[in-house]
């Protein structure tokens, strides 16, 4: 829970943070003006009809004159037509404008979010981003539709009301005035505690978004170990935390506003009381005395709208703080196409979907499937040089490791769990960048490559297949406008995969659940075989990829993976040797270092680590006072 515990209100106002803020105000700057012009509008209507029944009484109906009622009557009511057109220009044009911005603010940061290395998402629960998208997005928008501009037509009638009230009668003024140290008083109760209040409901509102992410995805774990109790025990205390926080903070507006409206009440009592008896000497007409009645019950409006804008002002200022955060946060694995002053992109670049064509190219521009043996042997060499890699300081998961990778080239990777073997895909892939040493693709180093570039030339196919929501197809394509249907059933053919498709109900129009949850493991593999298949790329990187697969549909995947690694660089990481031992050459890897390299037949003559993991997966006749030997020596 602590790791979501960050919704800490900073200051009411920050002029830096503001600044930002205003930035995204700036494309919209005639919008805003039309908005204050509308609330200026409505602020001069308001003001106006108290003036105008301070008329009719004195000027007209003490003398008798119905027609000079009818007239201002008449003016009375333009006032009001002229206030709820500006009341719905200004909010029409206000919550517009916070929806452009919010639209703006969130597509900026999911861009940036996905710029982001895999190294700030291991630190970084989802919980907490989803709330930086959602709930401080939110908060701003706020600001910007009920915070920002209309907090200046708060100020303009209570200074206007200020102005009319001494213009009428000073006495009378100083009566209203009188109040304003009980105004101050519990406006103060009402901004320190409402404060602590809202600032729980956000903590809460943050850790019921991590528990429900948390244990929704793990479902199937809490109904496998039974945790429903327990779950369900730990839900209701964080449920029960945001009610109680929410209550707390509606216990203060109850007697917030309510004191308002007594201390407004108390202000008119004055007013009545010291204004009827100078009335009654001559002092003072009737006509200012109801003005004076109307303009005191307008004059503590804007005040309790200022107090709770206050407030809303506060968690602004908190949730851009936190949302800047988010955004200054530096991209570590830096494009070097950026880096030359390019516009990131808001989507995939044609450079990720685009091959160049060629002689052996079709019309649109890739490659058949059937004819990857013409594909360019110079293409796809891979050199990693002396390459050390620490998640965390002083801890190395890779040392010094080096080798080279011919172009079309199958090489396996094994080792013990924790040797480093994905690392080194995550870094082949620029996921992470090497600590020292460096990696040569045909020739140059990966850092310097675009990242659409670099990873266009990948298809990485992983033991724990991701699915989006949508369609067969759609999961297979990916969005590549360039991978039309018939491309699609070719790739699903070729791995086998399409006898399960044609049974679903739809086919490759069969809607496909979240993360793929209506399919076996095994029909998720077969898919993500299809989707590197499609992608038809040039170094093919298989990481555990046929280990949750069983036995028959391994063979469809093996007959299946000639096909897809005939012509192509080939990366595959196992457990089960079976899976490599046809490869052209085989590393080790222990502890983060490369122990061994060669082929099957030659790491077994050398009796050394890759012998020892042999025999331990097929020797399972052995004793077993060797094979705890053998499993230690490992």
């Amino acid at each position: 829970m602590s790791a979501h515990d960050d919704e800490i209100l900073g200051k009411a106002y920050d002029s830096r943070l503001m600044r930002r803020l205003m930035g995204y105000l700036r494309p919209y700057k005639v919008r805003a003006a039309f908005a204050l012009v509308a609330i200026v509008a409505g602020v001069a209507f308001s003001l106006a009809q108290p003036v105008l029944v301070k008329r009719a009484i004195d000027q007209y109906i003490a003398s008798g004159d119905l027609a000079g009622v009818g007239t201002v009557a008449l003016l009375y009511l333009g006032t009001l037509v002229g206030a709820f057109v500006a009341e719905f220009v200004q909010t029409t044009t206000l919550q517009m404008l916070g929806q452009r911005i919010m639209y703006d603010m969130r597509r900026q940061v999911f861009d940036h979010l996905q710029r982001l290395d895999l190294a700030y998402y291991d630190r970084n629960p989802v919980g907490r981003l989803m709330t930086r998208v959602t709930s401080d997005v939110d908060a701003i928008n706020d600001l910007f539709t009920s915070g920002v501009v209309s907090v200046f037509g708060d100020v303009l009638s209570l200074l206007g009301i200020i102005v009319v009230l001494v213009s009428l009668d000073w006495r009378l003024a100083l009566l209203t005035f009188c109040v304003l140290p009980l105004i101050l008083m519990v406006t103060q109760w009402f901004r320190r505690n409402v404060r602590e209040s809202y600032r729980e409901v956000r903590t809460w509102v943050a850790r019921l978004n991590a528990f429900l992410q948390e244990n929704l995805t793990g479902m199937s774990t809490v109904q496998l170990f039974r945790r429903e109790e327990r779950a369900f025990a730990d839900f209701d205390h964080v449920n029960s935390e945001h009610r109680d926080a929410n209550l707390r903070s509606i216990y203060y507006y109850a007697v917030f506003y309510p004191a308002i409206e007594l201390i407004g009440a108390l202000s008119t009592a004055l007013i009545v009381w010291f204004g009827g008896g100078w009335v009654l000497t001559g002092t003072l007409t009737i006509g200012t005395l109801v003005a004076f009645i109307q303009y005191a019950q307008r004059f503590f409006r804007p005040i309790s709208d200022m107090s709770e804008k206050f407030n809303l002002l506060q968690a602004a200022m908190a949730s851009s703080e936190r949302l800047f955060g988010l955004l200054d946060t530096p991209v570590i694995i830096t494009d070097p196409s950026l880096a030359l002053g390019a516009e990131p992109a808001l989507g995939p670049g044609p450079s990720a979907f685009e091959k160049p064509r060629g002689a052996d190219s079709t019309a649109d521009g890739r490659r058949p499937m059937a004819d990857n043996a013409k594909r360019s042997r110079g293409a796809g060499r891979l050199v990693v040089e002396d390459v050390s890699f620490a998640y965390t300081p002083g801890v190395e998961v890779l040392k010094h490791v080096s080798f080279t990778v011919e172009p079309g080239q199958r090489i396996g990777i094994v080792g013990a769990t924790g040797s480093g073997k994905s690392t080194l895909i995550n870094l082949l892939l620029r996921f992470y960048d090497v600590g020292s040493g460096r990696i040569l693709l045909d020739g140059r180093d990966i850092r310097e490559l675009p990242l659409a570039q670099l990873r266009s030339h990948f298809a990485l196919v992983l033991q724990d297949v991701y699915l989006f929501s949508g369609t067969i197809a759609g999961n297979i394509r990916l969005g590549r406008p360039d991978i039309d249907d018939s491309r699609v059933h070719e790739a699903a053919e070729a791995v086998h995969a399409a006898a399960f498709i044609r049974d679903l109900p739809h086919g490759y129009d069969t809607p496909v659940a979240e993360r793929g949850a209506t399919l076996s493991v095994g029909q998720k593999q077969l898919l993500s075989f299809a989707r590197a298949l499609a992608f038809d790329p040039q170094i093919l990187v298989l990481d555990e990829a046929t280990s949750s697969v069983d036995t028959e549909t391994e063979m469809l995947i093996r007959d299946a993976l000639h096909v897809l690694m005939e012509g192509r660089t080939t990366i595959a990481i196992a457990h089960r040797l079976s899976t490599i031992q046809d490869m052209d050459q085989i590393l080790v890897l222990h502890r983060g270092e490369l122990r061994e390299a060669g082929t099957h037949q030659e790491l077994l003559a050398l009796r050394g680590i890759y012998h020892r993991l042999y025999q331990l997966q097929y020797q399972s006749h052995a004793p077993a006072a060797t094979l705890q030997h053998s499993h230690g020596d490992a």
